[in-house]
């Protein structure tokens, strides 16, 4: 079992960068696959980004392809996500999870951290 913990969020101007960590616990974090969704007031929980265990594959939605890279260091048992070109609509609570498949769905990821928020001002 992984526990997850979300770093990096914070208050940025539109057009600016952002750079979100996760560190998670455990042996077999290597094993995982790695996402990140968000969910803004009111909204529900969106897919981001998604990473396979080796970090060969990845996966975006398309809000945010080009601007966003997902990455992991699995050394440190750590999953990024580069957020650039920011945007207003980029505003929510993102958060990351971990699971034993590569999926766009909540529901397919066991593990998940608490989140942290992302406000981008216009």
């Amino acid at each position: 079992q992984a526990q997850l913990k979300e770093s990096g969020g914070g208050l940025v101007q539109a057009g600016g960068s952002l750079r979100l960590s996760c560190a998670a616990s455990g042996r077999t974090f290597s094993s995982y696959a790695m996402a990140w969704f968000r969910q803004a007031p009111g909204k529900e929980r969106d897919f981001v980004a998604a990473i396979s265990w080796s970090g060969g594959v990845t996966d975006y939605a398309d809000s945010v392809k080009g601007r966003f890279t997902i990455s992991r260091d699995n050394a440190k048992n750590a999953v990024h996500l580069q957020m650039d070109s920011l945007k207003p609509e980029d505003t929510a609570v993102y958060s990351c999870a971990g699971g034993f498949v590569m999926a766009k769905r909540p529901g397919s990821f066991p593990f998940w951290g608490q989140g942290t928020q992302v406000t981008v001002s216009s």
